[in-house]
């Protein structure tokens, strides 16, 4: 039995909530062997003061066992749980608040990938305000159009 993306995702994130822990983001890929990549994170998470093995073991257990009684991607697949890294995705309407002020590489469309920091968010019209590096005015997007964002870091 195989299930739409959104679906699957809106189910691990409820799961994965009720565990303390947010999701960060959710990939699938694989035709013959699904293979089922959840990064998740501590909401209240600081550099350094993120998810752990153990966290990343528990979730991963609760979600194994959903999965296998399921079915929803097969009895054959490769889950993976982890931390959202040092260059962290930032996805749904809740990431963009929660780092509100921070920079962003992010790809725009008819732009391309830019760096950008994160003005404002405004849940009900669906968008994000960014101020393009190097640049004085800002730029309004929907969030349905932002096609990849990561918290940007600077490595110098």
């Amino acid at each position: 039995m195989s299930t739409a993306l959104p679906d699957l995702t809106a189910e691990i994130r409820e799961r994965v909530d009720t565990l303390g822990f947010e999701v960060v983001d959710v990939r699938h890929s694989g035709s013959r062997r699904a293979r089922l990549q959840v990064r998740i994170d501590r909401p209240d998470s600081t550099p350094g003061h993120g998810v752990t093995v153990a966290d990343c073991e528990t979730v991963s257990r609760v979600l194994e066992r959903w999965l296998d009684e399921t079915g929803l991607i097969g009895q054959d697949y490769v889950l993976e749980v982890s931390s959202p890294g040092i260059e962290r995705p930032v996805r749904w309407p809740e990431h963009w608040e929660r780092f509100t002020g921070r920079d962003v590489v992010v790809r725009l469309p008819g732009r391309g990938r830019v760096r950008a920091t994160i003005v404002a968010v405004d849940r009900m019209a669906g968008t994000v305000t960014l101020r393009l590096t190097g640049e004085a005015s800002t730029v309004t997007v929907p969030l349905a159009e932002v096609r990849d964002a990561r918290l940007a870091v600077d490595w110098g």
